[in-house]
C-alpha cells in the first residue's frame, strides 16, 4: 500500500483500515492540531521532508515512538510523523489565513512585536474583532488577511500567482518555500477544492483533457514528478527546480525545455 495513504505502521492502524490490513491493534486516534507556525511532515521518525503542516491544521495521532508521531492530516489525509512538541489541543478554529504570508502579532498594531510568520492556510480561532487587527486565542492577525472556513478563494491560478518568487522547496507548502504539487494543492484547497499532496496523486483529479482540446485557464499539465497550472493560451505557473522559485513559464518552451532535458512527455492533461 501507498505508504501516504495508509494510516499504519507495525504496531497499529486506524480503523479505516479494518478488514484491509491486518494489524496487532486498530485506533481511532487522537484528534490534535499543529501549534507551529510550520512544521515539517516526515517519512519516518528521523525521515526526509514529505510535505508540510502549518499552525492550527488537524493530525490525528494513531502512534509514537519517543518524540515523535505518527498520523495523518486532516487536510489529505497524507500520513507521516510529527514532532510530539508541534503538536495540541487547540480551540476549534474559525478562521483560515487567506493570503500567501502574515503576520502574527503580540499587539493590535503595525508597530507590536510579531509572534510569528503564518503562511496561507493556517486555521485560527478568532475572539473578537479589533478593527484593523482580529484577536485570535493566540494574538493578533491583520483582517484583511483572514477569511472564514467556510469561505474561499475562486481562482486557483490568482491564488498561485500570489505565490512569484518564492523559493523552491522539495516538499515545501509555505512562502518560505514550496514545490510544484505544494503550489497545486495550495491554490486548490484554498478555493475549497479538494486536493491530495504530491503531483501523481493529483493526476487523477478531474478529467482528462482530450488532445484535440485546448488547455485554458486552471488546467493542470503534469509531467512525470511535475504539475504546473495554465494561466492562459501561452503561458504557466509551476514552482520548478530550473529556476528555483514559482514562476511563469512558456508552455510550449516549458516542454520543449522539459523534454530536452530529460524530464519526459507531457503524461497527463487534466481539468478540473
Amino acid at each position: 500500500m501507498d505508504r501516504r495513504s495508509s494510516p499504519a505502521t507495525a504496531r497499529v492502524a486506524h480503523v479505516s483500515l479494518k478488514g484491509i490490513v491486518s494489524a496487532p491493534a486498530f485506533t481511532e486516534g487522537e484528534l490534535i492540531r499543529v501549534t507551529a507556525p510550520l512544521v515539517d511532515l516526515l517519512t519516518g521518525p528521523n525521515g526526509k521532508r514529505d510535505r508540510q503542516l502549518c499552525l492550527g491544521q488537524s493530525f490525528t495521532v494513531i502512534d509514537q515512538e519517543e518524540d515523535m508521531a505518527f498520523g495523518f492530516a486532516g487536510r489529505d489525509g497524507f500520513c507521516g510523523w510529527l514532532p510530539l512538541s508541534a503538536l495540541a489541543k487547540l480551540p476549534q478554529p474559525t478562521h483560515w489565513v487567506a493570503t500567501p504570508g502574515t503576520h502574527l502579532y503580540a499587539e493590535p498594531r503595525v508597530q507590536a512585536r510579531d509572534i510569528a510568520a503564518l503562511t496561507m492556510g493556517c486555521e485560527v480561532q478568532v475572539v473578537a474583532d479589533a478593527g484593523k487587527f482580529q484577536q485570535t486565542s493566540l494574538g493578533y492577525i491583520p483582517s484583511p488577511h483572514l477569511l472564514p472556513l467556510s469561505q474561499r478563494h475562486h481562482d486557483p491560478v490568482l491564488v498561485a500567482e500570489g505565490f512569484l518568487n518564492t523559493p523552491y522547496l522539495w516538499g515545501g507548502n509555505s512562502r518560505a518555500g514550496i514545490d510544484c504539487s505544494g503550489l497545486a494543492q495550495t491554490a486548490l484547497l484554498a478555493c475549497g477544492i479538494a486536493c491530495p499532496g504530491d503531483s501523481d496523486q493529483q493526476e487523477q483529479l478531474g478529467h482528462e483533457i482530450p488532445p484535440d482540446v485546448a488547455l485554458a485557464r486552471g488546467d493542470l499539465i503534469f509531467w512525470k514528478g511535475h504539475v504546473a497550472l495554465i494561466v492562459d493560451d501561452t503561458q504557466l505557473i509551476h514552482a520548478n527546480g530550473h529556476s528555483m522559485s514559482v514562476a511563469y513559464e512558456d508552455t510550449a518552451t516549458c516542454i520543449a525545455r522539459v523534454t530536452l532535458q530529460g524530464g519526459g512527455p507531457v503524461t497527463h492533461r487534466r481539468r478540473l
